[in-house]
């Protein structure tokens, strides 16, 4: 969860926040365990798989209450983007057709990647696959940003 502000007024939360608090003080801990997880024998970018992990599954369940199902209102909705309960420039992705599986922003940052190319897991997995029937040949394969296995939109 954002840090509380000592300073100034700070607004309550909308109506029907009480609802999702439990959920989101779940995702708050879990966050905090994942920050606090030793990072012994992982390499340098797999310790921060979880926190993105973490981070995408509270966007998506803020995305899920509030397009899918409907669940809070538009006011919440607003509220809890730009209190920093969901990632507001992810969930504009997923409003995108293409990017409905997006597992972080960085996998479609191009300017971070050796060839200027999207992300390994941005690649759909019948595209991964032999050519000479070896079966999967892309089985393996995992982001380095997020941990991810596969975001495509078409898998």
């Amino acid at each position: 969860m954002p840090p509380i502000r000592s300073r100034g007024s700070r607004k309550p939360p909308p109506a029907g926040f009480e609802d999702i608090e439990d959920t989101l003080l779940e995702y708050s801990n879990k966050m905090r365990d994942a920050q606090n997880a030793s990072h012994e024998g992982k390499k340098k970018h797999e310790a921060v798989w979880p926190v993105f992990q973490i981070s995408h599954a509270r966007s998506r369940y803020i995305y899920d209450l509030y397009y899918t199902r409907e669940a809070i209102s538009k006011q919440l909705y607003d509220w809890l983007l730009k209190n920093g309960y969901a990632d507001a420039n992810l969930i504009a992705k997923w409003k995108k057709q293409g990017y409905e599986k997006l597992c972080c922003l960085r996998c479609v940052q191009t300017k971070e990647t050796n060839f200027q190319s999207t992300c390994i897991c941005r690649v759909p997995k019948a595209g991964l696959r032999r050519e000479d029937g070896g079966g999967e040949g892309g089985a393996g394969i995992q982001c380095v940003s997020c941990g991810c296995r596969g975001c495509a939109s078409s898998d």
